[in-house]
C-alpha cells in the first residue's frame, strides 16, 4: 500500500504514518517546515519534502493507486492536494482514515477541550503495562515510550485521542469514550458555545451499545447514548461520582491519592491508594478517568497502581526540563484559558516562594480575539510575562488582533511583547536567571525551548 500525507509532521498525522510504516507500507509526504518529528519520521522510513510543488512528489507516489491523506490545517488551494484530486486519487482527511482503522478495533476514544492528551497517554500506558495491552494513536509524545504510536501484537483495544477540531471525532466509532471537558473552543469552526457542546453530544451517540461513556461530573453535555451503553461519572475531590479521587497529598515532591471505584461486573466496590508518577494536581483528574477505562477493560488493581506510579507524562505537557535550585524550566502545551490557568496554578503550588516568569505564545488569531481577556486574567497570576507574537497555524491575520491585546488588559504591567526571535537576546541580557520559567503555547514556541534550556545550562 502507498500513502502520501499532506501535513505529515502534524502530531496526529505522524501517529498514522508510524502505524503504516510499522506495517511495511510505503509512505511519503509534505510538510511546511522541518521539525524534530519530521526528522524522526524520515529516519523511520518516510520520504518527506518541504515545498508545495507537485514536481517534488516522488515518482512511485504519483500514480492513482496512492491513498492521499491530509490534515484540516492544509489550505484548500494547496497545489499538491489539487494535483491528486485532479488525477482522481482517493483523498481523505486524517480523521476519516483514523475512523476506518478504529472500526477494526475496540476504540477507547478520549475527547475534551483539555486533558485529552495526558488522559489518553496515561490510559495507553496503563493498558500497555498491564496484561490487557493496546494500540495507541496519541496527540503527544509519550515520555515512557518516546513515540505517539503504539502497536500491539495481540490486543484489539486502540486508544485514540479524539480531536473535536473540524468535528474530526465524528468519524470515530468508540467502544468506550471519555469526555474530560467541553469548554468552548474552536469558535472559528463552531461559531457558538452551543454548537461546540452539541458536537460532543453527537459524539456520545456514536458509542457502541456494548460500550460505555466515562464523563467528568459537571461537564455541560447531555449524552445521547444508545440503549445498553453504560454511563459513568468521575471527579477529583469530595463530589460524589462513580470513580473519584480524594485524600490527595503532596509529600516530598511525591503525590498520593485514594482512587474509589464502583462495583462492576462481579467485582466489588473499593478504594486503591496510589502514587501519581507525574506529581501535579492537574493530573489527578486525568488519572481518575484513565484508571476507570483501564479498569473497565480488565486491568487489575495491582497493574493500575504500578502503571500510575511509573507514568512519566507527555512531551510538552508540563514537562520539567531543568529542575535546579537556581532555575527551573517547564514547557507546557496549554493554549486555551482553561488550560493556561491550571498550568500556572500548578507551578505556584510547586514553587510557592519563587518568582515565576511566564513566556506565552498565543495560538490562532481567532482564539486570541475570543479569549484575550481570559488569557490576561490567567497571566496576571505570574510575576512577570513575556508575550510572543501570535502563532497563526491555519489562519490569516485578523486586523487589530495581536498579542498586545492581551498585554493591554493585564492588571500588572511587568509584561513585554516580543517577536519570537527577540526572546533569546532578552534572556541573555539579563544579569540574573529567573527562578522559574514557564514556556507555554501550542505553536512553534517548542522550537525555542531547547535554546532557552541551553542558555540556562550555560549559566548554571
Amino acid at each position: 500500500m502507498k500513502l502520501y500525507f499532506i501535513g505529515i509532521g502534524g502530531i496526529g498525522m505522524s501517529a498514522l504514518v508510524r502505524y503504516f510504516l510499522s506495517k511495511g507500507d510505503s509512505v511519503a509526504g509534505y510538510d511546511l517546515t522541518p521539525s524534530p518529528l519530521t526528522h524522526a519520521l524520515s529516519e523511520e522510513g518516510a520520504t518527506i519534502h518541504y515545498e508545495d510543488d507537485p514536481e517534488l512528489i516522488p515518482e512511485p507516489f504519483r500514480t492513482k493507486d496512492t491513498l492521499v491523506v491530509f490534515t484540516p490545517a492544509v489550505p484548500h488551494d494547496h497545489r499538491e492536494l489539487a494535483f491528486f484530486r485532479a488525477q482522481g486519487n482517493r483523498v481523505m482527511k486524517r480523521a476519516e482514515l483514523l475512523g476506518e482503522l478504529t472500526r477494526r478495533e475496540r476504540g477507547l476514544c478520549v475527547a475534551g477541550t483539555h486533558g485529552k492528551t495526558t488522559t489518553s497517554t496515561l490510559l495507553a500506558h496503563l493498558l500497555r503495562s498491564s496484561h490487557v495491552d493496546c494500540h495507541a494513536f496519541l496527540g503527544g509524545i509519550s515520555n515512557n515510550y518516546q513515540t505517539n504510536c503504539l502497536i500491539s501484537e495481540h490486543s484489539d483495544y486502540a486508544v485514540i485521542e479524539a480531536d473535536e477540531f473540524d468535528r474530526s471525532f465524528h468519524h470515530l466509532s468508540p467502544h468506550i469514550a471519555v469526555i474530560t471537558s467541553a469548554d468552548p473552543d474552536h469558535l472559528d469552526i463552531y461559531h457558538t458555545p452551543e454548537a461546540y457542546r452539541e458536537s460532543f453530544e453527537h459524539f456520545t451517540s456514536l458509542i457502541s451499545a456494548e460500550g460505555a461513556l466515562v464523563m467528568k461530573k459537571g461537564v455541560p453535555v447531555t449524552p445521547r447514548l444508545k440503549e445498553g451503553t453504560r454511563l459513568f461519572t468521575y471527579t477529583a475531590g469530595a463530589d460524589e461520582a462513580d470513580f473519584r479521587a480524594d485524600g490527595i497529598e503532596i509529600r516530598d515532591g511525591h503525590l498520593f491519592f485514594d482512587w474509589h471505584y464502583p462495583a462492576i461486573e462481579g467485582r466489588p466496590a473499593g478504594t486503591l491508594h496510589v502514587e501519581l508518577g507525574v506529581p501535579l494536581l492537574i493530573n489527578v483528574e486525568n488519572a481518575v478517568a484513565a484508571m476507570a477505562v483501564a479498569y473497565l477493560c480488565g486491568a487489575t488493581l495491582e497493574e493500575l497502581a504500578a502503571g500510575v506510579a511509573s507514568f512519566r507524562g507527555v512531551y510538552r505537557r508540563f514537562d520539567r526540563l531543568i529542575d535546579d535550585p537556581r532555575c527551573v524550566l517547564i514547557d507546557d502545551y496549554a493554549h486555551h484559558p482553561n488550560e493556561l490557568d491550571p498550568s500556572i496554578r500548578s507551578v505556584r503550588e510547586l514553587y510557592p516562594d519563587r518568582k515565576i516568569l511566564g513566556i506565552f505564545q498565543p495560538h490562532l488569531y481567532s482564539r486570541t480575539q475570543d479569549f484575550y481577556r481570559e488569557f490576561a486574567a490567567s497571566l496576571d497570576q505570574l510575576d512577570e510575562v513575556i508575550l510572543l507574537d501570535i502563532y497563526p497555524a491555519r489562519e490569516l491575520p485578523i486586523p487589530g488582533v495581536t498579542s498586545q491585546m492581551i498585554a493591554d488588559v493585564m492588571k500588572h504591567k511587568d509584561v513585554l511583547v516580543l517577536p519570537k526571535e527577540g526572546l533569546l537576546p532578552e534572556l541573555k541580557k539579563r544579569q540574573e536567571l529567573p527562578e522559574v520559567i514557564l514556556m507555554v503555547g501550542a505553536g512553534d514556541i517548542d522550537r525555542l525551548v531547547p535554546q532557552v534550556a541551553d542558555e540556562i545550562r550555560r549559566r548554571l
